[in-house]
């Protein structure tokens, strides 16, 4: 574990809710920021899936696709 000093300048009432919720606390400080982290990635997820369906390609056939699995598979063994 890494320590870390961080300073925050917050209006005064978020910063006395955030302390009576407990938030500021390192536990709760860590689970926001690791939620705050998976929604990211999730919404770069889908971000990337729309510029996908987006594009005007031809869609991939099961065996393409079946191949492509075999390739990364067979790639990840090396």
């Amino acid at each position: 574990m890494v320590f870390m000093d961080i300073n925050l300048k917050l209006p005064e009432t978020l910063l006395k809710e955030a302390q009576s919720a407990g938030l500021l606390k390192p536990v709760e400080l860590e689970k926001l920021l690791r939620a705050e982290l998976r929604r990211r990635r999730v919404d770069k997820l889908f971000a990337t899936a729309d510029k996908l369906a987006a594009l005007d390609e031809p869609l991939l056939t099961n065996d393409e696709i079946e191949a492509e699995i075999a390739a990364a598979r067979k790639a990840r063994v090396k």
